[in-house]
């Protein structure tokens, strides 16, 4: 994340985090150099985040929200790390990251991998139950390949899309990076 950080942003430049949780990742930005705004629908999240980096702005909110972009601003990165697959309507949460960034600005989405080895290694080896937790309050409620999360990244509207899987193996990774860029119109 730093290195595409260094390429799309001068020093100093500024991020919007969409689901932003205790505020680790703006915390991460601003020691780097950067101007970052967070949100997250969990008060208490925010609270924490608001305590551990003053120099940040966080605010409870949520892709869901009206118009973000009016009370935010646009950014040249928004960044959103291990959210999506929480979100009951995903085309929603592209459309709010996609309209929170600039002309040629980049999104940078994250989420845990679900390939065919993957479910396959997980189905034979009798995980299936205990990583898809059906019984977990809260958790996951959509999984994602590369595949269904480039689909929905250019329904949005993004001009590229490049999906790079991180953690183990490739076919077994444990999660994925999204970079998708959105038109400089």
């Amino acid at each position: 994340m730093r290195a595409a950080l260094k390429r799309e942003l001068p020093h100093g430049g500024a991020v919007f985090d969409m689901g932003c949780g205790n505020g680790a990742t703006v915390g991460m930005l601003l020691e780097l150099g950067y101007t970052a705004t967070g949100i997250d629908p969990s008060a208490s999240g925010i609270e924490w985040a608001r305590a551990a980096w003053p120099a940040g702005r966080f605010e409870v909110g949520s892709a869901y929200d009206e118009d973000l972009r009016a009370r935010y601003g646009q950014f040249a990165v928004v960044v959103s790390l291990e959210v999506i697959e929480h979100c009951f309507w995903p085309r929603r949460f592209a459309a709010s990251i996609y309209d929170l960034l600039r002309p040629g600005g980049l999104a940078l989405i994250s989420t845990p991998y679900h390939g065919y080895a993957k479910n396959l290694a997980l189905a034979l080896t009798n995980r299936f139950d205990a990583h898809w937790s059906p019984l977990w309050d809260g958790g996951h409620i959509k999984f994602w390949s590369r595949d269904t999360l480039s689909r929905l990244l250019r329904e949005a509207g993004f001009a590229s899309v490049d999906v790079v899987r991180v953690g183990r193996i490739p076919p077994l990774a444990k999660s994925m990076i999204a970079l998708a860029r959105k038109p400089a119109q």
